[in-house]
């Protein structure tokens, strides 16, 4: 099979449900991924929904087993990598492997300004060393770079490489990448944008990488589908009605806050607590109580 058989749908960047000591909940886990398998869904662990660069490796390598012992093979588990030391990653993708993840997704390291060859020479080093398929991940908001889409048609001819989960906002450059992989078999474009969803897939994007879709798994899972039947229409209503829920834990936060929003909405669904993984906090009691009001008025 090729890349675009392989690798599509809604893949959620999951949140990493911890206790109030900082351990990973394995019940509250558990939960999540239930759910996940019953929607059809894919997680990508340790991203930046998922707090990846506050998690320690044995945490990371803790988490990755206890998804793939409940998931079972039913569906393909993404493992991030975020980190800035490029020798601890090429050591920790086998450990990763072995706990039972699918395919390796790595961001550029965030610490120093890069130039288009350093981007080029980092990836193709994870790339190299990866005993899995890898992915592109690119995400301006918290790296402060873009891998500029000549880099990325170079990286694409690499053989471990198999596509890119972008999450920059920018529909130009969303075009380009998706006109390109439209000539391969395999490399694969997933929209890490949620707004841009279902104008992704009307494009020929292979999946969307909601971080909504830990509240929302439903709505997501149908606006796949959707989708990927042609029924556009019927997907760009499912964008409206999720991008107004995803502004109940995304509007006036700033990034670190809304992911606290967001857990505290999982909170009032019996999902999981909302402790954070320091430096982030969870929300104040007046955030709580808007949080409260914005979904209350949504259902």
């Amino acid at each position: 099979m090729n890349a675009k058989q392989l690798y599509r749908g809604v893949v959620v960047p999951m949140i990493t449900p911890v206790t109030e000591d900082f351990n990973i909940d394995k019940d509250a886990v558990i939960k999540i991924i239930r759910s996940f398998v019953e929607n059809g869904i894919h997680p990508l662990l340790m991203g930046t929904t998922g707090e990846g660069q506050s998690l320690s490796l044995a945490q990371a390598v803790s988490l990755v087993k206890m998804v793939a012992a409940e998931a079972k093979g039913k569906i393909t588990i993404y493992a991030a990598l975020t980190g800035t030391v490029v020798t601890e990653h090429c050591k920790s993708m086998q450990l990763l492997a072995d706990a039972g993840a699918d395919v390796l997704v790595a961001t550029l390291p965030s610490y120093y300004a890069l130039t288009d060859e350093q981007m080029f020479r980092y990836y193709a080093q994870m790339a190299d060393a990866s005993p899995l398929p890898f992915m592109l991940y690119n995400i301006t908001l918290t790296t402060h770079m873009s891998i500029p889409v000549d880099v990325v048609k170079r990286l694409a001819g690499h053989p471990n490489i198999v596509g890119i989960k972008d999450s920059e906002n920018n529909e130009p450059r969303m075009r380009e990448i998706l006109d390109f992989a439209a000539e391969r078999e395999d490399f694969v474009y997933f929209c890490g944008c949620a707004v841009n969803s279902a104008l992704s897939l009307e494009l020929g994007a292979a999946g969307i990488v909601p971080s909504g879709g830990n509240y929302i798994p439903d709505l997501y899972n149908q606006l796949y589908r959707f989708a990927d039947a042609g029924l556009h229409d019927k997907a760009r209503e499912l964008q409206e009605k999720t991008n107004e829920i995803c502004k109940v834990y995304q509007q006036g936060f700033k990034l670190g806050e809304s992911l606290s929003a967001l857990k505290y909405l999982l909170k009032l669904s019996q999902v999981c607590e909302d402790h954070m993984l320091p430096p982030l906090t969870s929300l104040s009691p007046e955030n709580k109580e808007m949080i409260r009001e914005r979904i209350s008025q949504l259902t």
